[in-house]
């Protein structure tokens, strides 16, 4: 089995204008339309089974009606190999109940981004909800380090996650882009032995760029296969999961990237799927 773990998707009304205005924020390039009906035709073609839709709520007025959206995105998509996690922000008022609801409704996890959504992820208001959680076996995914629509913004660091884990009790805690995008080296020096998952979403390979011509105010480099190797060890293989990012990650390209990693084959089995299906029992 094959589980894309974070991607993305936009209602089909706004995908391309979405999509648009992110590529010219990021200076990359998409490779799907950003719509569920494209993710899924281009993750049958790369031949994954399963792509994690990750929803972001950009303010709190936005958390109940993009819950409802990725309960219908389930429903709607399950044949076709998507799910969705859903989405909580951390100054909306009925958080716990908001909580309680999708997972009675069976979402299986939620997604935070403490950039995108202007709090550290170590703040009161996001322990709480990391902990609640962890009561109802929600798995909780965060976006890690810098992002490139915000350049020189951390709002989960690895010092924030380290703390968090050490704070709530304990909880499935995935941080996107191999811990910490471009914050790799403090991710290997203090986050191994935490029981925190990493998933390699935007990590490896080149920063697939488009023609803006205003200048890129962040390194080009991603990780390179040596530190991913490194990281696979101190983590572990069982914590390690495929993701692409998709639409700003190609499924088919970053799937051969992975299948042509010297590990074994055991521990390709278990990064490109078998990891995820089991902690969200796929």
């Amino acid at each position: 089995m094959i589980v894309d773990i974070h991607t993305h998707t936009f209602p089909d009304k706004i995908a391309a204008s979405t999509v648009d205005k992110l590529q010219h924020m990021s200076h990359t390039t998409p490779f799907s339309d950003g719509t569920a009906a494209g993710l899924a035709q281009k993750a049958a073609a790369a031949g994954i089974d399963w792509s994690v839709v990750l929803p972001v709520a950009t303010n709190p007025h936005q958390v109940p009606h993009v819950n409802d959206a990725s309960l219908r995105l389930c429903e709607a998509f399950h044949d076709r190999g998507l799910i969705s996690f859903g989405c909580i922000h951390p100054d909306y008022d009925g958080w716990k109940e908001e909580l309680d609801r999708i997972a009675a409704q069976g979402i299986k996890g939620v997604k935070l981004h403490p950039v995108y959504q202007g709090v550290d992820l170590d703040d009161i208001r996001f322990l709480r909800i990391m902990d609640r959680c962890g009561e109802l076996g929600l798995t909780v995914i965060t976006h890690a380090g810098l992002d490139v629509g915000y350049p020189g913004v951390v709002r989960c660091s690895p010092e924030m996650a380290l703390h968090a884990v050490r704070e709530v009790g304990p909880f499935q805690f995935i941080l996107a882009h191999m811990g910490g995008w471009h914050n790799w080296e403090q991710v290997e020096r203090l986050l191994p032995g935490t029981g925190v998952y990493l998933d390699c979403s935007f990590s490896l390979g080149k920063l697939p760029l488009n023609s803006d011509p205003d200048p890129i105010p962040w390194p080009l480099d991603m990780m390179g296969q040596e530190q991913f190797l490194r990281m696979v060890g101190a983590f572990g293989a069982d914590h390690i999961l495929f993701g692409t990012d998709s639409p700003w990650g190609d499924q088919a390209r970053e799937l051969e990237r992975i299948r042509s990693i010297p590990l074994p084959q055991a521990d390709i089995d278990a990064i490109l799927g078998g990891n995820a299906a089991r902690l969200l029992g796929l």
